[in-house]
């Protein structure tokens, strides 16, 4: 059986700070930790934060757990993944902007390597070489390169899909240069180059699979273990088992308003958003449901059944490693995390290289077809604004709904079941948390005769154990990509996004009392509007972020504006 562990245990483990170098016992009884990350899951869409969608498992976590509801992460997948391991700014370790969308002038500066850094040390080789069996298996999306795969960053097994995106049945990538030829994803097996089964393939249940089998292989040498399992779920192309899509067909007829307003009144219900609290209901460029055309109606509600579907399998999957953890006795042992990556995706992919065409041309985006094999569809601006209830855009945006990201920690005896903090955090904050619960200290900014970038993120332990009421005395963190800025500086946050989506200029909210981002106090607040600009430079200056004009205005990902045009393409 697993150990079951005490209140207050964690906290004595770390107190006893074991080397970093020190082999582990035969008695080893440090905590197992299993990080799961969700790949452009929305805010509102797991049953615990107020989703329709079928989610047990994760909802389980949840009550026995802790909620984050103010978790914030980079609001693009290469760089919350490269901060997670790291537990640094995404432009001090290689991700000022993300490999597929980086411009030339970016590609030879510092910090915009788009891959994992050397100087960055990610807390998987720290845990490692303390005598932590690591795995991982899913989305890798920081490097493609033999040496830039896991195996040299820490994990002693691995499956990794490098790429941003997949098909979720197939080896079909995301983004073509050539209308009549298929984009492929790139997988490695511990490094190696590798090509996915053929049959029988389904990207949630073969990694979830990995993992168990890397667990399974060690488990009674007694050595603790680290797992990282990141699906490629619910990212597109939006691809799901036949059998969870006829669960969700015909749900979503009602549109978009009708279940964003059941998912807040789902969420003031479960205590998560004040019960006055009013909704971002999407940016004027888009239609709104009762807009479209019946047809229209038609596929959107087909494609938010299939993306339902997606979540509910990654669920069940998540399910099965948490089920094999309590068949095996090691569940009361293993600390379990939660997370999105970012915001729901409302961006369409079709605007890079030759996708469009492609796409058009080969893949069958029918009705009857969408979701099987063959399909290549997202779900769009609508269902991604549904997505981040009740907040302010999603993926792409430094507003609520792209960096705010649905957090569960299920610390066994030591948090309260069913808790939700309000206390905020970032996923830096992750690593020296994982650390410490291993008995770790960062190492600062050299390690083992190297120079590394040191971690800008806080133990949240003290908020785990209910030892501290927040993580940070008080929070302050910027954000930049590719010329859109952020800073939240305790309950007010700036904003500069590029129209139609901002305003163009800096926006000044209060997030403590308008979480969604309704109300620009830039001009009532002058004063504190120019504070938070001036923290916004020192982030900028101290994380190596490098601007040029016009780059939040550049055509393509998350500027395009065809998603509903494309909707009649081959239907």
């Amino acid at each position: 059986m697993g150990i079951r562990l005490r209140p207050g245990a964690f906290a004595l483990a770390a107190a006893a700070l074991w080397s970093v170098v020190a082999p582990a016992s035969a008695a080893d009884q440090r905590p197992n930790v299993l990080l799961i990350v969700a790949d452009d899951l929305g805010y509102s869409d797991i049953g615990a934060f107020g989703g329709e969608i079928a989610t047990p498992h994760l909802d389980q976590l949840a009550r026995t757990g802790l909620r984050l509801n103010q978790f914030y992460a980079s609001p693009f997948c290469s760089p919350t993944r490269a901060m997670l391991l790291s537990g640094a700014d995404n432009h001090r370790v290689g991700f000022g902007s993300m490999a597929e969308l980086m411009t030339p002038q970016q590609r030879s500066l510092p910090g915009y390597e788009g891959y994992l850094s050397d100087r960055a040390l990610t807390f998987p080789q720290l845990l490692r070489d303390a005598g932590y069996h690591t795995y991982m298996a899913g989305k890798w999306h920081l490097g493609t390169k033999e040496e830039h795969a896991p195996p040299n960053r820490g994990f002693e097994q691995s499956y990794a899909m490098l790429n941003g995106g997949a098909g979720h049945f197939d080896q079909t990538g995301i983004i073509t240069q050539d209308r009549d030829k298929a984009p492929v994803a790139y997988y490695r097996d511990n490094g190696k180059d590798v090509k996915i089964p053929t049959e029988g393939f389904y990207s949630s249940e073969f990694f979830a699979s990995k993992l168990i089998s890397y667990i399974d292989a060690n488990k009674a040498d007694g050595q603790p273990f680290f797992g990282y399992l990141a699906f490629t779920a619910p990212h597109w192309p939006l691809q799901a088992p036949d059998e969870y899509i006829r669960k969700y067909e015909g749900k979503y007829d009602v549109g978009y308003d009708v279940i964003r307003e059941r998912r807040l009144t789902r969420m003031k219900a479960l205590g998560l958003v004040p019960k006055d609290m009013q909704p971002y209901v999407g940016n004027a460029v888009w239609p709104r449901w009762k807009q479209l055309t019946p047809q229209q109606q038609r596929i959107e509600s087909k494609r938010m059944a299939v993306y339902a579907a997606m979540v509910e399998s990654m669920d069940a999957q998540i399910g099965r490693v948490l089920g094999y953890l309590r068949h095996t006795g090691q569940l009361d042992n293993t600390v379990v995390v939660f997370l999105s990556d970012n915001g729901a995706d409302g961006n369409t992919v079709l605007d890079e290289g030759a996708t469009r065409e492609w796409a058009h041309r080969h893949a069958d985006n029918s009705v009857e077809n969408t979701g099987r094999r063959g399909s290549f569809a997202e779900y769009g601006p609508g269902w991604a604004q549904v997505g981040s209830t009740p907040f302010n855009m999603y993926k792409a945006f430094m507003y609520e709904g792209g960096i705010a990201v649905p957090a569960i920690f299920s610390v066994p005896g030591t948090v309260k079941p069913g808790s939700i903090a309000n206390a905020p955090a970032h996923v830096t904050d992750i690593a020296p948390t994982v650390l410490e619960l291993a008995g770790l200290r960062p190492p600062g900014a050299s390690y083992q005769g190297r120079e590394v970038v040191p971690m800008d993120g806080r133990s949240m332990l003290g908020l785990l154990t209910g030892r501290q009421p927040v993580v940070h005395e008080e929070f302050l963190r910027g954000w930049e990509f590719n010329g859109r800025r952020a800073l939240r500086k305790g309950d007010w946050k700036v904003v500069l996004a590029n129209k139609p989506w901002g305003t163009g200029q800096w926006q000044l909210f209060n997030v403590a009392q308008d979480r969604s981002e309704l109300r620009d106090l830039a001009k009532k607040h002058p004063a504190k509007l120019k504070e938070l600009v001036a923290e916004y430079d020192r982030y900028a200056r101290s994380s190596g972020v490098v601007e040029f004009e016009g780059l939040a205005e550049r055509p393509g990902y998350s500027n395009g504006r065809k998603y509903y045009e494309d909707l009649h393409e081959g239907h």
